[in-house]
């Protein structure tokens, strides 16, 4: 209990780490696509504009003292971060799961060979992996067991002070 009174002592500096953290996990993320070589599917780049979108949402936040703006933004927030942890579970279950024609996106060079420019571009952003590939793992979990556990954080840490300080 004392933990949750401390959370709720500092709202704004709780929301500004929770908006450096999505920053540092969006980072490790551009370091497993970019050096480690691991293709993002359809599913992890939607995980993606989620922790993007609950990193600005809860920046914003935390910029003014104001309860009702950091309140507003918390909200949004606390939605973006549930929507995250959804596809993050989604993504975990298809992985526990796998259906028998797993058709999760397109290759790269198969988009660029037979599209146009105008078409391939926005498939390329919609990623190009196997949801159901298990590609990295830490301690038995995979990135979307990880992605599921720090949207279900977020979201939990950002209920929390939202409840406690309304």
């Amino acid at each position: 209990m004392q933990f949750v009174n401390t959370l709720s002592q500092a709202p704004r500096r709780v929301l500004a780490l929770i908006s450096l953290a999505c920053v540092a996990l969006l980072a490790f993320g551009m370091y497993l696509q970019h050096v480690q070589g691991l293709e993002p599917c359809p599913m992890c780049i939607v995980q993606r504009y989620a922790l993007v979108l609950v990193a600005v949402l809860t920046g914003l936040a935390s910029l003014r003292p104001n309860k009702g703006w950091w309140m507003g933004w918390g909200v949004l927030a606390l939605l973006a971060s549930g929507f995250g942890a959804f596809v993050a579970a989604r993504q975990s279950w298809l992985q526990w799961y796998p259906p028998e024609f797993a058709s999760c996106g397109r290759d790269f060079y198969g988009m660029i060979e037979n599209y146009s420019l105008s078409r391939a571009i926005p498939m390329i952003f919609r990623g190009s992996g196997d949801c159901t590939a298990i590609d990295w793992t830490f301690l038995g979990g995979s990135i979307a067991n990880w992605s599921f556990v720090c949207f279900v954080l977020f979201f939990g840490v950002i209920a929390t002070l939202l409840v406690r300080r309304r």
